[in-house]
């Protein structure tokens, strides 16, 4: 593959070269969507195509990388409760 090409989820953190998975998982445990992204990528700006329109009610719990008021006021919006540590 030449330089410059498509992008491949891989960035650059303290660690070096890294990449995300971030999941959205049903009360089983079982994958319903993945996302991959760079690995200095914010959480929070992969809630929006993570959440999106699943139809997922109830709980919704979260790791605190995903913590932020525009988030959190998404999933409450979807008829759901946001459980995500600040």
């Amino acid at each position: 593959m030449k330089k410059g090409g498509a992008d491949h989820a891989i960035g650059l953190s303290r660690g070096g070269l890294t990449t995300k998975i971030h999941a959205v998982v049903d009360r089983r445990g079982l994958p319903v969507r993945l996302l991959l992204t760079l690995g200095q990528a914010s959480d929070k700006t992969t809630a929006p195509e993570l959440g999106g329109p699943l139809g997922l009610t109830g709980d919704m719990v979260g790791d605190r990388g995903y913590f932020g008021r525009a988030v959190i006021a998404a999933i409450e919006a979807s008829g759901a409760t946001a459980h995500i540590p600040s």
